[in-house]
């Protein structure tokens, strides 16, 4: 097909559709008015360029050196166009497509839209040819020849060769739109072009059709509008001198009527009107937006939308004021599985439940009720989560005195990790079964809320109950490590981390998982799915009909054993912000992976794993024999101590997100109900309302209410402040400098605060070895497509989700982490350097950037602009004070602490029992 209509072709056409065309297609398939049309697609740009033999001469005169020289090579790619006919199937097809959409040789517009315009980063706004008032066949058929050429144009070659686009991979598709007799026109911008401001819409407005606004041929009315509001907050009203209007071919300027000049455009009403279509398209698009806009007989038409490219960004935030100046705010414990600035639905929904069940399993683990909802808090400042606790003189005697004993519950009998085992796991899989059960369609509004609400609390309960193995892995590897490097380790002796590879956990057993499902795979269709993108795995699954040449009982098997696989493994978070996707609900970065295994990339994981054992007990063996009685015994209890711990605390975390895809489905089912009732534009904008603008909103459907409060300007605000937020590095601990029984807890941080300004960025040598290679930076899943063999993953933080990524790594390197984290344990199974807890590797490091990799150190040394480093001498030796770990010195001293607590604790357990 040589043409589409509007409804046709959405945003992911961009190849087909163009950037203009691809963007009407999306506007008007998202209901928004757009005067109806079609696209004459690339498709036919392609067989008129073929048909001609015109590649060739193309490219050699565009791929000039000399810019100057775009001016003549434009002419002479013009005149071979001119000398070249359309093929009859294609003009057929045109012609066609025109008489359906303009009866009589009713007049349309034909503008160009190519494949590299209307982007976020190039807009390529007046670049190539836009015909308006176009009437009958030929002459249209004329139009979109000259629109084929304007592709090539001098300026149009120069913006490309400046944007770094190659010549080579560019096409032009042609939108053909039916014209509007517009009274006035203008354009729309969803944010202020000058300040930034996205809770403001700034619209330019004149008499006629928009070209004389456009063409900067008049100066128009000038409005700017509250967004939330759709108060007008300013206005100019302008002498409008000229304005574009119809003629019988084509359009020209003539004078506005005296009356008019000095007469506002737009009334108030109509301002906000606009304003609210803007705010409609912003979130439609995720991003601030450029609207062409056009007014006939009182209606308002959309013409066309493109991201505003110049816009200045929102700052990220500097002050870090905490709630209250008594409180102590860390990022420890589940907030290092929330990178990200929170999402509005879950900062509001999360902070009562994570709060409450922390209160209570440090309730019980002290062994009486200390904790008030004052005491502990759960916090977002500037959009990041914090833990807050408010220091009182009592709470701190308390904390002291009860220490011990509660070290002791933890550890000394084991009973957290059978609290956690046979309590609370069974408890929060129950929770997760019986919602399960239960149809999303069918349920009220409300109780889909109530058991969003129900199931966060159940996994908040669940994630607390997980800290009752934390420390017992955390202690157990500090004490391990620090007896078996202080009393046993000789010089050419294995690091400690040797004593603990080769064991299974939940995020090893889903690698084993995924690559014997690639060794199933690749006996039957391997070629059908390696040629499949992976973000059409959704489309995939629901499919009945096997792709060509595979047979359908091969189909079924392997959909069948793929859907396994995600129940069993796809329910580990890549963040706990229950706005992003598991992998059960977005399966395309397991999909990749699962390609990656399929081309041979990938090492057997149970192969690995089995030589990994036998180097560890290898090594235990070596160390027992030439250890005295009592040194032998110190060391297996150690040893044993810490081998069940540390896997332990892997499939600990892996079972938090068990209740993710039941929380998403649900909230994906209101906002599909939201989105029906105009409240939102999009399913997916559900976590960017509060919980409270939820709640109201559910009520209001399960009223009947067909038509709600619309939070698009809202929601388009408020993913703004999001990325701006994002742009910071949060403190590790506020207020900045606090001190906590005299002591500096930033230093146990799982995050560096400091802002390193040189080549050397400093974190924790999780895993030891060094690899110098190109940095891959990667933000989220949705990311996970861009990860190539042998690069250095780079991201805020890793949990057990992102394992998969860990088979093509050379190295990892991440803001978030420690010596006893997922990166940290999961980079020792792959035998790859880590560095982690850096606090600024997302921000420093850009991808494809090279970078060292001193896993001993801890250190990551950025590459640009240095010679490498020398074959066989580390970046510690060339920087001494690098070469240590505080964060290693830290865990030993913590484990000595605990250690200690945990002996004076069982004395004085004894004693009482008088033993």
């Amino acid at each position: 097909m040589y043409t589409r209509r509007f409804d046709e072709i959405g945003r992911d056409d961009l190849s087909l559709a163009g950037g203009k065309g691809a963007n009407l297609g999306e506007l008007s398939r998202a209901g928004l008015p757009v005067p109806p049309g079609f696209v004459v697609t690339t498709g036919a740009y392609d067989a008129f360029v073929e048909a001609g033999g015109l590649r060739d001469g193309i490219l050699r005169l565009a791929s000039r050196e000399d810019p100057a020289a775009f001016e003549t090579a434009a002419e002479e790619i013009h005149a071979l166009f001119e000398r070249t006919e359309l093929s009859e199937d294609v003009a057929e097809e045109i012609r066609a497509a025109y008489g359906e959409l303009a009866e009589d040789a009713a007049p349309v517009a034909a503008r160009s839209s190519a494949t590299a315009e209307d982007l976020p980063g190039a807009s390529f706004a007046g670049q190539q040819e836009t015909f308006l008032n176009v009437r009958g066949e030929a002459t249209l058929l004329e139009a979109v020849r000259e629109c084929w050429a304007s592709l090539w144009t001098a300026r149009a070659m120069a913006y490309r060769e400046k944007q770094g686009i190659d010549p080579a991979f560019v096409s032009l598709a042609v939108v053909v739109q039916q014209m509007v007799e517009a009274e006035a026109a203008g354009i729309l911008f969803t944010a202020d072009p000058v300040s930034g401001r996205r809770d403001r819409t700034v619209i330019s407005a004149a008499w006629g059709l928009g070209e004389a606004v456009v063409g900067g041929k008049v100066t128009p009315d000038s409005l700017v509008v509250e967004k939330a509001s759709g108060r007008v907050l300013s206005r100019e009203t302008a002498d409008k001198a000229l304005m574009t209007v119809y003629v019988e071919r084509g359009t020209e300027e003539r004078p506005v009527p005296e009356a008019r000049r000095r007469k506002p455009v737009l009334g108030d009403e109509g301002a906000a009107e606009l304003a609210r279509h803007g705010a409609r398209i912003e979130n439609l698009f995720g991003t601030p937006q450029d609207v062409e806009w056009a007014m006939a007989g009182g209606e308002f038409f959309v013409l066309q939308a493109r991201p505003i490219t110049t816009l200045p960004e929102k700052r990220p935030p500097t002050d870090w004021r905490v709630p209250n100046p008594k409180g102590f705010y860390s990022r420890g414990s589940i907030v290092e599985l929330l990178p990200d600035p929170l999402s509005p639905l879950f900062a509001s929904l999360a902070p009562e439940p994570v709060a409450r069940t922390f209160r209570k399993i440090f309730d019980e683990l002290l062994g009486e009720s200390v904790m008030t909802e004052k005491d502990m808090q759960f916090v977002t400042i500037n959009g990041y989560a914090y833990y807050g606790m408010v220091l009182t003189p009592r709470l701190s005697w308390l904390v002291v005195r009860m220490a011990p004993g509660a070290t002791w519950r933890m550890i000394g009998r084991e009973s957290g990790e059978r609290l956690w085992r046979e309590t609370y796991s069974p408890r929060y899989a129950g929770t997760v079964e019986r919602w399960e059960a239960k149809p999303v369609r069918d349920l009220p509004a409300a109780e889909l809320l109530s058991g969003v609400e129900n199931l966060l609390y159940a996994g908040a309960e669940y994630y607390t109950s997980v800290q009752a193995i934390i420390p017992s892995a955390y202690m157990s590897e500090g004490l391990f490590g620090w007896f078996y490097g202080r009393l046993i380790k000789r010089p050419g002796d294995p690091p400690p981390q040797t004593f603990l590879l080769g064991f299974d956990n939940a995020p090893i057993r889903a690698e084993k998982s995924l690559y014997d499902l690639a060794t199933w795979t690749r006996g039957h269709l391997a070629a059908a799915l390696l040629n499949t993108p992976s973000d059409e795995i959704h489309d995939l699954l629901d499919t009945d009909l096997p792709p060509d040449g595979v047979d359908e009982t091969i189909w079924r098997e392997w959909r069948s054993r793929f859907r396994n696989h995600l129940e069993r493994h796809g329910r580990m978070v890549y963040d706990l912000d229950f706005a992003k996707a598991v992998p059960a609900d977005d399966p395309a970065p397991t999909f990749d992976t699962l390609k990656y295994y399929l081309r041979g990339e990938g090492k057997d994981p149970s192969e690995r794993q089995r030589a990994l054992a036998a180097r560890r007990e290898e090594a235990t063996a070596a160390i027992r024999a030439r250890l005295d009685a009592l040194r032998q015994k110190l060391f297996s209890r150690l040893l044993q101590w810490t081998q069940k711990y540390v896997p332990l605390r892997e499939d600990a975390l892996a079972g938090v997100g068990l209740a993710w895809p039941s929380m998403r489905r649900m909230l994906f089912e209101l906002g599909r109900r939201l989105s029906a009732a105009g409240a939102i534009e999009r399913p997916d904008d559900v976590f960017w309302l509060d919980g409270e603008e939820l709640r109201d909103a559910a009520e209001a459907l399960d009223a009947g209410r067909t038509k709600l409060e619309n939070f698009s300007g809202a929601i388009g605000e408020r993913k703004s402040e999001w990325r701006a937020q994002r742009l910071a590095t949060p403190p590790p601990l506020l207020p900045k400098g606090v001190r906590f029984l005299g002591v500096d807890w930033q230093r146990w941080m799982p995050a560096r605060s400091e802002e390193p300004s040189g080549a050397v960025i400093k974190g924790v040598g999780a895993s030891g070895g060094q690899i110098t290679g190109l940095a891959r930076v990667l933000g989220s899943p949705e990311d996970f497509g861009q990860m190539h063999p042998g690069e250095v993953l780079v991201a805020g933080i890793t949990t057990p989700a992102w394992t998969s990524l860990f088979a093509m790594a050379a190295a990892v390197v991440t803001d978030v982490g420690g010596p006893l984290s997922h990166g940290s344990i999961v980079a020792r199974e792959y035998d790859i350097p880590a560095v982690l807890g850096t606090g600024v590797a997302t921000r420093r490091i850009r991808s494809g950037q090279r970078i060292h990799v001193d896993g001993d150190a801890g250190t990551v040394t950025l590459m640009d602009g240095m010679d490498e480093v020398g074959t066989g001498r580390s970046v510690a030796e060339a920087a001494p004070e690098t070469r240590s770990s505080p964060s290693a010195r830290t865990v030993a001293f913590v484990a000595l602490a605990a250690g200690a607590v945990v002996g004076v604790g069982a004395w004085w357990r004894n004693r009482r029992q008088g033993t």
